[in-house]
Protein backbone atom coordinates (compact mmCIF):
# COMPACT_ATOMS: atom_id res chain seq x y z
CA UNK A 1 0.00 0.00 0.00
CA UNK A 2 3.03 2.31 0.35
CA UNK A 3 5.86 2.24 -2.17
CA UNK A 4 9.28 3.94 -2.10
CA UNK A 5 8.90 7.33 -0.44
CA UNK A 6 10.85 10.59 -0.35
CA UNK A 7 10.97 10.58 3.46
CA UNK A 8 14.08 11.42 5.47
CA UNK A 9 16.32 8.51 6.40
CA UNK A 10 15.01 6.77 9.52
CA UNK A 11 11.56 8.41 9.26
CA UNK A 12 9.17 6.60 11.58
CA UNK A 13 6.16 8.38 10.05
CA UNK A 14 6.64 6.36 6.85
CA UNK A 15 6.89 3.18 8.94
CA UNK A 16 3.64 3.99 10.74
CA UNK A 17 1.94 4.98 7.49
CA UNK A 18 2.86 1.67 5.87
CA UNK A 19 0.97 -0.24 8.57
CA UNK A 20 -1.94 2.18 8.59
CA UNK A 21 -2.48 1.55 4.88
CA UNK A 22 -2.00 -2.22 5.21
CA UNK A 23 -4.69 -2.29 7.90
CA UNK A 24 -7.11 0.00 6.05
CA UNK A 25 -6.96 -1.80 2.71
CA UNK A 26 -7.51 -0.54 -0.84
CA UNK A 27 -11.02 0.90 -0.35
CA UNK A 28 -9.57 3.93 1.42
CA UNK A 29 -9.19 7.65 0.78
CA UNK A 30 -6.54 9.65 2.63
CA UNK A 31 -6.99 13.32 3.49
CA UNK A 32 -3.56 14.84 4.12
CA UNK A 33 -3.08 18.46 5.21
CA UNK A 34 0.24 20.26 4.92
CA UNK A 35 2.77 18.07 6.78
CA UNK A 36 5.71 15.71 6.28
CA UNK A 37 3.41 13.16 4.65
CA UNK A 38 2.76 15.64 1.84
CA UNK A 39 6.47 15.24 1.03
CA UNK A 40 6.52 11.48 1.60
CA UNK A 41 3.82 10.93 -1.02
CA UNK A 42 6.20 12.18 -3.74
CA UNK A 43 6.20 14.74 -6.54
CA UNK A 44 3.49 14.74 -9.24
CA UNK A 45 3.00 12.73 -11.44
CA UNK A 46 4.63 10.09 -9.23
CA UNK A 47 3.34 9.00 -5.83
CA UNK A 48 4.26 6.56 -3.05
CA UNK A 49 0.59 5.81 -2.38
CA UNK A 50 -1.70 3.44 -4.24
CA UNK A 51 -4.88 4.81 -2.68
CA UNK A 52 -6.45 8.19 -3.50
CA UNK A 53 -4.95 11.10 -1.56
CA UNK A 54 -6.56 14.51 -1.15
CA UNK A 55 -4.09 17.23 -0.20
CA UNK A 56 -5.77 20.01 1.73
CA UNK A 57 -4.94 23.19 3.62
CA UNK A 58 -3.53 22.95 7.14
CA UNK A 59 -6.73 23.82 8.97
CA UNK A 60 -9.27 22.13 6.69
CA UNK A 61 -8.51 18.39 6.80
CA UNK A 62 -11.33 17.32 9.13
CA UNK A 63 -13.85 19.59 7.38
CA UNK A 64 -12.87 18.10 4.02
CA UNK A 65 -13.17 14.59 5.44
CA UNK A 66 -16.64 15.38 6.79
CA UNK A 67 -17.96 16.27 3.35
CA UNK A 68 -16.17 13.34 1.75
CA UNK A 69 -17.53 10.84 4.27
CA UNK A 70 -21.07 12.16 3.93
CA UNK A 71 -20.84 11.90 0.14
CA UNK A 72 -19.63 8.29 0.27
CA UNK A 73 -22.32 7.29 2.76
CA UNK A 74 -25.03 9.00 0.71
CA UNK A 75 -23.86 6.95 -2.29
CA UNK A 76 -24.04 3.76 -0.23
CA UNK A 77 -20.27 3.28 -0.12
CA UNK A 78 -18.31 2.11 2.93
CA UNK A 79 -15.00 3.61 1.76
CA UNK A 80 -12.66 4.37 4.67
CA UNK A 81 -12.02 8.09 5.05
CA UNK A 82 -8.81 8.69 6.97
CA UNK A 83 -7.30 12.02 7.92
CA UNK A 84 -3.55 11.61 8.35
CA UNK A 85 -2.11 14.75 9.93
CA UNK A 86 0.88 15.84 11.96
CA UNK A 87 0.78 17.35 15.42
CA UNK A 88 0.88 20.90 14.10
CA UNK A 89 -2.15 20.25 11.89
CA UNK A 90 -3.95 18.49 14.74
CA UNK A 91 -3.08 20.04 18.10
CA UNK A 92 -2.81 23.58 16.73
CA UNK A 93 -3.94 24.67 13.27
CA UNK A 94 -6.48 21.91 12.62
CA UNK A 95 -8.03 21.57 16.07
CA UNK A 96 -11.14 23.65 15.33
CA UNK A 97 -12.18 21.66 12.25
CA UNK A 98 -11.33 18.41 14.01
CA UNK A 99 -13.45 19.29 17.03
CA UNK A 100 -16.35 20.20 14.77
CA UNK A 101 -16.11 16.91 12.88
CA UNK A 102 -16.12 14.93 16.13
CA UNK A 103 -19.04 16.97 17.45
CA UNK A 104 -21.04 16.27 14.28
CA UNK A 105 -20.32 12.54 14.53
CA UNK A 106 -18.48 12.32 11.21
CA UNK A 107 -17.85 8.71 10.17
CA UNK A 108 -14.06 8.81 9.75
CA UNK A 109 -10.74 7.91 11.34
CA UNK A 110 -8.52 10.81 12.33
CA UNK A 111 -4.85 9.85 12.77
CA UNK A 112 -2.34 12.24 14.28
CA UNK A 113 1.26 11.14 13.77
CA UNK A 114 3.13 13.15 16.36
CA UNK A 115 6.78 14.08 15.77
CA UNK A 116 6.36 16.81 18.37
CA UNK A 117 7.14 19.80 16.13
CA UNK A 118 6.43 21.30 12.71
CA UNK A 119 8.74 18.85 10.93
CA UNK A 120 8.02 19.84 7.33
CA UNK A 121 9.00 23.49 7.81
CA UNK A 122 12.10 23.22 9.98
CA UNK A 123 11.09 21.81 13.39
CA UNK A 124 9.38 24.81 14.94
CA UNK A 125 7.68 24.37 18.32
CA UNK A 126 4.14 22.97 18.22
CA UNK A 127 1.55 22.25 20.89
CA UNK A 128 2.90 18.70 20.82
CA UNK A 129 6.48 19.67 21.70
CA UNK A 130 7.37 18.40 25.18
CA UNK A 131 8.68 20.67 27.90
CA UNK A 132 12.45 21.09 27.73
CA UNK A 133 12.81 20.21 24.05
CA UNK A 134 14.82 22.52 21.80
CA UNK A 135 13.31 23.56 18.48
CA UNK A 136 14.17 26.31 16.01
CA UNK A 137 11.71 28.60 17.80
CA UNK A 138 12.59 27.41 21.34
CA UNK A 139 16.39 27.23 21.05
CA UNK A 140 16.90 27.08 24.82
CA UNK A 141 14.13 24.55 25.40
CA UNK A 142 10.34 24.79 25.50
CA UNK A 143 8.99 26.10 28.80
CA UNK A 144 5.38 24.92 28.34
CA UNK A 145 3.90 21.46 28.78
CA UNK A 146 2.81 19.28 25.86
CA UNK A 147 -0.85 19.79 25.00
CA UNK A 148 -3.00 16.82 26.07
CA UNK A 149 -4.86 16.28 22.80
CA UNK A 150 -6.04 12.86 23.96
CA UNK A 151 -7.98 14.43 26.86
CA UNK A 152 -9.46 16.96 24.42
CA UNK A 153 -10.60 14.19 22.08
CA UNK A 154 -11.93 12.13 25.00
CA UNK A 155 -14.12 15.10 25.96
CA UNK A 156 -15.92 14.61 22.62
CA UNK A 157 -16.80 11.05 23.75
CA UNK A 158 -15.94 9.21 20.51
CA UNK A 159 -16.74 5.48 20.32
CA UNK A 160 -13.06 4.61 20.01
CA UNK A 161 -9.70 6.30 20.42
CA UNK A 162 -6.20 4.98 21.10
CA UNK A 163 -2.54 5.84 21.31
CA UNK A 164 0.21 4.02 19.42
CA UNK A 165 3.90 4.30 18.59
CA UNK A 166 5.74 3.74 15.32
CA UNK A 167 8.13 1.38 17.15
CA UNK A 168 5.22 -1.06 17.66
CA UNK A 169 3.82 -1.52 14.12
CA UNK A 170 1.68 -4.58 14.89
CA UNK A 171 -0.08 -2.55 17.58
CA UNK A 172 -0.77 0.18 15.00
CA UNK A 173 -2.13 -2.39 12.54
CA UNK A 174 -4.56 -3.88 15.08
CA UNK A 175 -5.77 -0.49 16.32
CA UNK A 176 -6.41 0.86 12.82
CA UNK A 177 -8.38 -2.26 11.91
CA UNK A 178 -10.38 -1.94 15.12
CA UNK A 179 -11.02 1.79 14.69
CA UNK A 180 -12.45 1.22 11.22
CA UNK A 181 -15.10 -1.18 12.57
CA UNK A 182 -16.87 1.67 14.39
CA UNK A 183 -19.40 4.04 12.88
CA UNK A 184 -18.70 7.64 13.78
CA UNK A 185 -15.48 9.51 14.55
CA UNK A 186 -12.46 7.58 15.81
CA UNK A 187 -8.98 8.80 16.70
CA UNK A 188 -5.48 7.35 16.76
CA UNK A 189 -2.50 9.25 18.19
CA UNK A 190 0.83 7.82 16.99
CA UNK A 191 4.20 8.88 18.39
CA UNK A 192 6.57 9.19 15.42
CA UNK A 193 10.22 9.85 16.41
CA UNK A 194 12.04 12.12 13.94
CA UNK A 195 15.85 11.76 13.46
CA UNK A 196 16.61 15.27 12.08
CA UNK A 197 14.19 17.05 14.41
CA UNK A 198 14.98 15.11 17.57
CA UNK A 199 18.68 14.98 16.65
CA UNK A 200 19.55 11.32 16.98
CA UNK A 201 21.16 8.85 14.51
CA UNK A 202 18.83 7.65 11.74
CA UNK A 203 19.12 3.99 12.70
CA UNK A 204 17.78 4.65 16.22
CA UNK A 205 14.12 5.45 15.43
CA UNK A 206 12.66 2.17 16.68
CA UNK A 207 14.92 2.19 19.74
CA UNK A 208 13.89 5.76 20.64
CA UNK A 209 10.21 4.91 20.20
CA UNK A 210 10.49 1.90 22.50
CA UNK A 211 12.35 3.99 25.08
CA UNK A 212 9.47 6.48 25.06
CA UNK A 213 7.13 3.65 26.07
CA UNK A 214 9.51 1.91 28.47
CA UNK A 215 10.17 5.12 30.41
CA UNK A 216 6.47 6.04 30.54
CA UNK A 217 6.94 9.16 28.44
CA UNK A 218 4.37 7.66 26.05
CA UNK A 219 1.58 5.39 27.27
CA UNK A 220 -0.14 2.93 24.94
CA UNK A 221 -3.84 2.59 25.69
CA UNK A 222 -7.33 2.38 24.19
CA UNK A 223 -10.58 4.09 25.12
CA UNK A 224 -13.65 2.24 23.83
CA UNK A 225 -17.04 3.76 24.68
CA UNK A 226 -15.33 5.35 27.68
CA UNK A 227 -13.68 2.14 28.89
CA UNK A 228 -9.91 2.56 29.25
CA UNK A 229 -7.53 -0.34 28.61
CA UNK A 230 -3.80 0.23 29.09
CA UNK A 231 -1.68 -1.81 26.67
CA UNK A 232 0.47 -4.68 27.96
CA UNK A 233 3.65 -2.91 26.79
CA UNK A 234 2.90 0.10 29.01
CA UNK A 235 1.70 -1.98 31.94
CA UNK A 236 4.95 -3.95 31.90
CA UNK A 237 6.97 -0.76 31.54
CA UNK A 238 5.31 1.05 34.42
CA UNK A 239 5.84 -1.85 36.82
CA UNK A 240 9.55 -1.24 36.40
CA UNK A 241 10.12 1.85 34.20
CA UNK A 242 13.48 2.65 32.72
CA UNK A 243 15.06 5.91 33.93
CA UNK A 244 13.71 8.84 31.92
CA UNK A 245 17.29 9.94 31.23
CA UNK A 246 17.73 6.88 28.96
CA UNK A 247 15.10 8.38 26.66
CA UNK A 248 16.26 11.99 26.89
CA UNK A 249 20.05 11.61 26.64
CA UNK A 250 20.28 10.17 23.06
CA UNK A 251 18.30 13.13 21.69
CA UNK A 252 20.09 16.36 20.85
CA UNK A 253 16.89 18.32 21.40
CA UNK A 254 17.21 17.62 25.14
CA UNK A 255 20.92 18.39 25.38
CA UNK A 256 21.62 20.53 28.45
CA UNK A 257 18.06 20.19 29.75
CA UNK A 258 17.55 21.73 33.19
CA UNK A 259 17.42 18.99 35.88
CA UNK A 260 14.38 20.76 37.34
CA UNK A 261 12.50 20.22 34.08
CA UNK A 262 13.53 16.54 34.09
CA UNK A 263 11.94 16.24 37.53
CA UNK A 264 8.78 17.96 36.30
CA UNK A 265 8.60 15.50 33.39
CA UNK A 266 8.98 12.57 35.79
CA UNK A 267 6.17 13.93 37.96
CA UNK A 268 3.94 14.36 34.92
CA UNK A 269 4.69 10.79 33.79
CA UNK A 270 3.69 9.42 37.18
CA UNK A 271 0.56 11.58 37.36
CA UNK A 272 -0.54 10.65 33.82
CA UNK A 273 -0.14 6.93 34.40
CA UNK A 274 -1.92 7.08 37.76
CA UNK A 275 -4.83 8.92 36.11
CA UNK A 276 -5.12 6.35 33.32
CA UNK A 277 -4.81 3.43 35.76
CA UNK A 278 -7.58 4.94 37.88
CA UNK A 279 -9.79 5.39 34.81
CA UNK A 280 -9.09 1.81 33.73
CA UNK A 281 -10.08 0.51 37.17
CA UNK A 282 -13.18 2.69 37.34
CA UNK A 283 -14.39 1.69 33.88
CA UNK A 284 -13.65 -2.03 34.19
Amino acid sequence: MLKCTSACAGCSDSLALRYVLKAAGPDTVMVVPACCTSVIQGIYPNTAFNVPVYNIAFGAAAACASGMSNAFRAAGKKTNVIVYAGDGGTLDIGIQAMSGAFERGTDFLYICYDNEAYGNTGMQRSGGTPMGAKTTTTPTGKTDAKKDIDAIIAAHDPPYMATACAAYPQDIFKKVQKALTFRGPTFLHILAPCPPGWRYPTEKSVEIGKLAVKTGMWVLYEREYGKVTIGPQSKAAMKKPLPLEEYLSPQGRFKGIDPKIVEILKQRIAKNYQRLAAEEEASA
